[in-house]
């Protein structure tokens, strides 16, 4: 077949596109497209080792749940993913402008054409996906007939050249985990299930912070509130075990995942405030000082929390003076700020040996409960 007849047959991708200057050199194209063609132009070029054990590629392998997720968000009712996918494009990509270019401008509108070629393999297609695997996958997975989205996408000189990219586009932070959490109680619309998940004690979290009645006011260290004392991650977990298992869980709607925050936080404020007037030397202190702020006491005394108010909320809603009675007896036990924890069978740990990992929340999380339950039933109480 004859260079010329190739050339008539091939077949191009012709797309508006704004070219913006970075530099003497640079170029960014920013276009748009639908996801369901991506696959037509771009691929993926995993990392691996090749004959030479040498390392090719530079992309992450698929990670089938975060692709499950995001498809699941894409097939919702209202999905919208504004951030960029990151294509490296080599020399077959060309931008014709439409306007003149000017001196002082640094954008340049006009149109991309991109060659389209579906008999070639993969490694032979013009675009290398430098960021945006997982939601390419996800839309190409996505039980949907389009979904448009926003490509940025930039000549590379060489398969070098793109992952010296990809490294640089890769290696800034995502955003912190505690800035999620506390933007998340002002969010609208569909979110993927673990955050969704989080938002109902992410929105506990911001009234125990900064609602003047709670016990708790200032004291969850969270972006805005640098100083708090309680690591926010730590009270969120208390919270949704709470509001999956616990006392909390009365005030859930499980349907929706949202609930009532009012009656939850009701029994919040006079638990803590009974934590706050059975231990006041303990109360507020760095974790450092206080095992009680720190994130095993945290988790552990919420549990707690469950265990007294489960059989009360079938009848009431206890109040700060019946939570108080019921810590009081366990006060003697408890050693958060100096001495040593006797948890029995010879396992012993000074206060400060308590550390917020798994083995130490557990062990203090049932001695806890095991010393409330036994003195309850000494004393003839509920539990038996």
């Amino acid at each position: 077949m004859s260079a010329s007849l190739q050339t008539k047959k091939r077949k191009f991708l012709e797309v508006p596109a704004l070219e913006i200057r970075q530099g003497p050199n640079r170029r960014l194209y920013l276009f748009g497209v639908d996801g369901k063609r991506l696959d037509e132009f771009a691929t993926i070029s995993r990392v691996h080792r090749d004959d030479g054990s040498k390392v090719s590629g530079y992309q992450r392998s698929e990670v089938v749940s975060h692709i499950a997720e995001i498809r699941r968000y894409i097939e919702s009712e209202n999905p919208m993913v504004p951030n960029s996918l990151v294509i490296a494009f080599d020399g077959r990509v060309k931008f014709r402008p439409s306007l003149r270019r000017r001196p002082n401008s640094h954008s340049t509108p006009g149109t991309l054409s991109i060659p389209i070629d579906l008999e070639i393999p993969d490694e032979d297609k013009p675009g290398w996906i430098v960021d945006g695997q997982q939601r390419t996958a996800a839309i190409r997975e996505a039980e949907i007939d389009s979904f448009p989205v926003s490509v940025v996408g930039f000549i590379a000189n060489s398969p070098a050249e793109q992952r010296a990219q990809f490294i640089l586009v890769n290696a800034t932070k995502p955003l912190p985990q505690s800035l999620i959490y506390e933007l998340l109680p002002s969010t609208e619309g569909s979110l993927p299930y673990r955050l969704q998940r989080r938002k109902l004690p992410s929105r506990l979290v911001e009234h125990l912070n900064y609602d003047r009645a709670s016990p708790l006011k200032g004291m969850i260290q969270t972006p805005t509130t640098p100083a708090g004392v309680i690591k926010d991650n730590s009270m969120l977990r208390a919270l949704e075990s709470s509001i999956t298992d616990g006392a909390l869980y009365k005030w859930r709607d499980p349907k929706t995942g949202d609930g009532d925050v009012a009656g939850m936080l009701t029994v919040l404020y006079a638990f803590w405030t009974a934590v706050e007037l059975v231990f006041p030397t303990a109360w507020g202190l760095p974790p450092r000082k206080s095992r009680l702020m720190h994130g095993a006491g945290i988790v552990s005394v919420s549990f707690l929390m469950d265990a007294v108010a489960d059989p009360l909320i079938e009848s009431h809603v206890p109040g700060v003076d019946e939570f108080v009675d019921e810590l009081r007896s366990i006060e003697d036990v408890c050693h958060w700020t100096e001495g040593e924890w006797d948890f029995g069978g010879g396992v012993k740990k000074r206060w400060n040996e308590i550390q917020n990992v798994s083995g130490d929340v557990q062990i203090l999380t049932n001695y806890l409960q095991s010393e409330y339950r036994n003195r309850k039933r000494v004393e003839g109480g509920r539990c038996s």
